[in-house]
């Protein structure tokens, strides 16, 4: 599509436009059953793990699978998921998973990618709306206000406030009516080919963008845009 054809872009929150790294104070005191300290890789895969968008991270049962699987819908079961996934990847203690926990939760534990303002700042100055869609069970939007770049978002869609979850195209649905734009008018930009390219089910262009490291990952909003003329 031509710069003219785009007409609004919607953002995935993590991996996209911020990223849970994790900083090592967060992991202080934290141990495994036997009372031993976190290495660095068992810290990777559990950052891993609270994190991934999709699919099963950890053994389930009844109880806690209908936790996991609806815990972008409502804060409870969120927590309850979360905390379960702690238990199951080796941090049994309670203090020391409601810590962890604690953090992911905590809009100002989230880093920007280095281009996230730009690219919103950006957008705003060519007149493009823009939505932040994610599924999240907590409020992100102080994390875009400690950078003073909630001003560029038109729209927040947050999962657990307009329940429904990506994949399924009523959430999309919901930010493109909110903008008041065309699907066909609109490009989606996430990490996730399975959740945030479920976006093209209703019209929309997507553009992947890989969940790096911020440090690692300087200019992909920037290059996804470039693309389709923004």
């Amino acid at each position: 599509m031509t710069e003219r054809e785009i007409q609004a872009v919607i953002f995935d929150f993590s991996g996209t436009l911020f990223r849970l790294d994790e900083d090592d104070s967060w992991f202080a005191g934290v141990t495994r059953p036997d009372g031993s300290p976190l290495d660095g890789h068992h810290v990777a895969e559990l950052m891993r793990r609270m994190t991934a968008p999709v699919g099963e991270v950890v053994e389930f049962d009844d109880v806690s699978r209908h936790a996991w699987q609806n815990r972008d819908l409502d804060p409870a079961l969120h927590r309850q998921a979360y905390l379960h996934v702690l238990r199951e990847s080796g941090v049994t203690e309670a203090s020391q998973a409601d810590s962890v926990y604690g953090r992911v939760i905590d809009p100002s534990c989230w880093t920007p990618y280095p281009d996230t303002a730009d690219v919103l700042e950006s957008l705003a100055s060519q007149s493009v709306p823009v939505a932040v869609l994610s599924n999240i069970a907590f409020d992100i939007r102080p994390a875009f206000e400690a950078l003073g770049i909630d001003k560029y978002v038109t729209e927040f869609v947050l999962s657990y406030e307009v329940g429904v979850v990506k994949p399924r195209p009523g959430i999309f649905q919901h930010a493109t009516q909110a903008l008041g734009v065309d699907p066909a008018r609109t490009l989606m930009v996430g990490d996730s080919e399975e959740a945030d390219g479920a976006a093209t089910a209703i019209g929309c262009s997507f553009a992947l963008v890989e969940p790096r490291p911020t440090a690692d990952r300087p200019t992909a909003l920037r290059d996804a845009l470039a693309r389709y003329g923004l």
